[in-house]
């Protein structure tokens, strides 16, 4: 199933329905480019990983510009998500955290999947 991207701003809880297996938060865009640098390191990795139609199902969710992103009370940081950093994958399951990758995404994240 290819990405789906959902733009900032938007209400956290409306991920809480999604159809999808996996939110993937990342730094919003700045013509064209992740404003983040761990973002871009990913990047190949998440499009590689959850991009082909039989990958699996995952939304791209974009938290902003910097400015927006570095402050706390930022929508995403709070409930449900607790996002504490970017980039993060969550692995939703009956729309709650299952699982939370937020750091060697690109080694770890074949391991997350299945496990």
């Amino acid at each position: 199933m290819p990405l789906r991207e959902v733009e900032f701003p938007s209400d956290p809880k409306d991920l809480e329905d999604t159809k999808e297996q996996f939110l993937i938060f990342y730094s919003s865009r700045v013509n064209g480019q992740l404003w983040c640098p761990d973002c871009v390191a990913v990047d190949r990795t998440i499009q590689d990983t959850f991009g082909p139609e039989n990958g699996p199902s995952a939304v791209i969710v974009y938290v902003g510009q910097k400015p927006e992103w570095k402050i706390p009370s930022n929508v995403f940081r709070g409930e449900p998500w607790q996002v504490a950093s970017v980039p993060t994958v969550i692995k939703v399951e009956d729309s709650k955290v299952a699982g939370r990758l937020d750091s060697d995404i690109n080694t770890l994240l074949a391991a997350f999947i299945k496990g």
